[in-house]
């Protein structure tokens, strides 16, 4: 895929992630090559550091770091050799921006995860982000700030596989395992939970398997991974992340919630968009039907996470988890 192809490719998902879409193209117009593509990002991130030491008060500062947090992440999307200094980058960046504008925010890690805990210690309720196959928790900000905004508390991840962990750990199906020591770690009788692509399959399986789970929404989450048809780009990453052809191969396989669909309990939402069309991955429409209180939302014009349409879904959503974890009006 040439430079210009895979910009268009990643454009509303690198806006959707907070970046600004004129700087975007500014960057991705003055590449020659995609392998330039990690490096490229990687100095805009450093950039912002640097307008975050010269920042003339706090809350300046914290704002530039979390702009670097989002270029750093988004350095990751194409293969690199620094892609894994990249992902660390990424999430010093955001220790720092939190700790600088959430003093009540926390770091919470454990087996198999690692992430920020954001709101208040009294919220109604508490709602885990879980990433995808390449995103990490340094990628959904905006849904973070969404959910913050309705008075929940929001614990934002990397799990095996995933973000800063990736360097460490692989890719791993039985999420709900990582999921259950999570909420063990957050101290909370019940969580809601958001997936987001890949994210949505280990959401979807955790809310099946971990009865903690009261209430799920996932977007651009499979259904069912078909390994021999899905593009080379995806197999790649997969191997990646997974550790190897052999055990994406195997990881893929167990991507399927035909099973798992009919022993989701918690009131689920599951979101896609139209245009969103990946060959060998099934999209949600068959969980939402085989799930005892699922509801579909297709948003026509909507592509992969839907970074073109966030308005016709994102406040939804968020309304149905803070409706569904408070039984109140968003």
């Amino acid at each position: 895929m040439n430079v210009p192809e895979y910009a268009a490719a990643q454009c509303t998902r690198a806006t959707g992630a907070g970046v600004d879409p004129h700087e975007y193209r500014r960057v991705t117009d003055s590449l020659t090559s995609v392998a330039d593509w990690g490096s490229s990002f990687q100095r805009i991130g450093q950039a912002y550091l640097e307008r975050a030491e010269k920042a003339g008060s706090s809350v300046s500062a914290g704002e530039h770091l979390m702009t670097a947090a989002r270029w750093f992440h988004l350095a990751t999307l194409a293969p690199h050799a620094e892609a894994h200094r990249a992902a660390a980058e990424a999430d010093h960046a955001l220790s720092r921006a939190l700790t600088v504008l959430e003093a009540r925010a926390r770091r919470v890690s454990g087996e198999g995860f690692t992430g920020w805990l954001r709101g208040p210690s009294d919220a109604p309720g508490t709602v885990v982000i879980v990433p995808g196959l390449d995103s990490a928790k340094e990628e959904f900000l905006d849904l973070a700030s969404a959910l913050l905004a309705r008075g929940l508390a929001v614990f934002a991840m990397d799990g095996p596989g995933q973000g800063v962990l990736a360097a460490t750990t692989a890719l791993r199906p039985d999420y709900e395992q990582v999921v259950g020591r999570v909420v063990d770690a957050l101290g909370v009788g019940r969580v809601g939970l958001v997936g987001l692509s890949l994210g949505g399959y280990f959401a979807a399986r955790s809310a099946a398997l971990e009865p903690r789970v009261a209430a799920i929404a996932t977007v651009s989450g499979p259904f069912r991974l078909d390994w021999a048809e899905l593009p080379p780009p995806v197999k790649d990453i997969m191997a990646r992340r997974a550790g190897g052809a052999d055990a994406a191969r195997d990881f893929a396989r167990h991507v399927d919630l035909t099973a798992l669909a009919p022993r989701i309990s918690a009131p689920l939402l599951v979101v896609d968009g139209g245009q969103d069309v990946i060959p060998g991955v099934t999209n949600g429409e068959p969980l939402a039907r085989l799930a005892p209180h699922g509801t579909y939302l297709s948003v026509p014009h909507g592509d992969h996470l839907l970074g073109n349409a966030r308005a016709d879904w994102l406040p939804h959503l968020t309304d149905h988890i803070a409706h569904t974890l408070t039984g109140e009006p968003a």
